[in-house]
């Protein structure tokens, strides 16, 4: 009781609140740098184990070496076309080995397509850390490679997973694909943290935004999208605005109570591998 009299009279005497509000304010902007100084630490989660495709069972892939325009060496995964005339190129998310996509990958190789599973900078045991700037130069170094080694634009489908559904964005952009594909994707990043941490000036702090919505428009590529609507990681809002703002022909699989990470296996496979035959005809035009 005497502790709680001297607490009220500290409130009530003059300067006393004050106090408290510096305290207040000192709690908060700590709080701040430290999501500023850590922001690339909550983005990516790489896995550091060395990616092996055949203990994933996908040993028909083998190691390619991409040479990024910022000089690092990565290795990724390729496997070509068996019955199919199209290769996916795959942007996986921010976190896990990318064995962990072995489902995905699987069908479409069953399927006939041929497919590139980019293993960004940081991750399988490759060189450098992940940022948005080196995920697009991870990225524009698979599609080089692809092009150098005789797959036209228009026989390429982009695949973009979560975080990867940005990198996915931009390469569109860059190139003008048969098709692409963007599973539980965002308006930018910024959208999602500053839906995370409402009280955080995040617009103000933010380095890597990935900001798909002011992009898309640029996207000429015939479009699917492929969000859960229980998706607690990137809310489907966030795919909605995405939706909005890209250009015709686009088309979506809405999976109701769908979450982050099981869209794919609730009969999404199907409207997936559906996308990627009405594209055997399209032949876009090289960049």
């Amino acid at each position: 009781m005497d502790q709680y009299v001297a607490l009220q009279t500290r409130i009530k005497r003059p300067g006393g609140w004050i106090q408290y509000l510096k305290l207040g304010l000192v709690v908060y902007l700590f709080m701040c740098g430290a999501l500023t100084v850590m922001q690339r630490q909550l983005m990516y989660f790489p896995s550091k184990d060395i990616y092996v495709p055949g203990a994933w069972g996908l040993s028909d892939m083998k190691p390619v070496i991409l040479n990024t325009d910022d000089g690092l060496e990565l290795t990724s995964w390729h496997v070509p076309t068996t019955t199919r005339d199209k290769t996916v190129v795959f942007f996986q998310g921010n976190a896990l080995d990318p064995g962990y996509r072995n489902y995905k990958i699987r069908s479409w190789m069953d399927d006939g397509y041929g497919v590139m599973q980019v293993v960004y900078r940081g991750f399988g045991g490759n060189a450098g850390k992940p940022t948005e700037k080196g995920l697009y130069s991870d990225a524009r170094a698979a599609m080089k490679h692809l092009l150098a080694s005789g797959v036209p634009l228009s026989d390429i489908i982009i695949y973009g997973e979560s975080l990867g559904t940005g990198v996915a964005v931009q390469m569109a952009t860059e190139f003008k694909v048969s098709g692409m594909i963007l599973e539980s994707p965002y308006s930018s990043t910024v959208d999602v943290a500053e839906w995370r941490y409402p009280l955080v000036p995040v617009s103000w702090l933010m380095q890597d935004r990935f900001e798909s919505v002011k992009k898309i428009s640029a996207v000429q590529s015939p479009l699917l999208i492929i969000h859960g609507t229980a998706d607690t990681v990137v809310p489907f809002q966030f795919g909605e605005k995405l939706f909005a703002a890209a250009n015709n022909p686009k088309q979506t699989h809405i999976v109701p109570g769908g979450q982050h990470n099981d869209v794919y296996n609730v009969g999404t496979r199907h409207s997936v591998l559906g996308f990627m035959q009405s594209l055997s005809h399209i032949k876009a035009a090289w960049r």
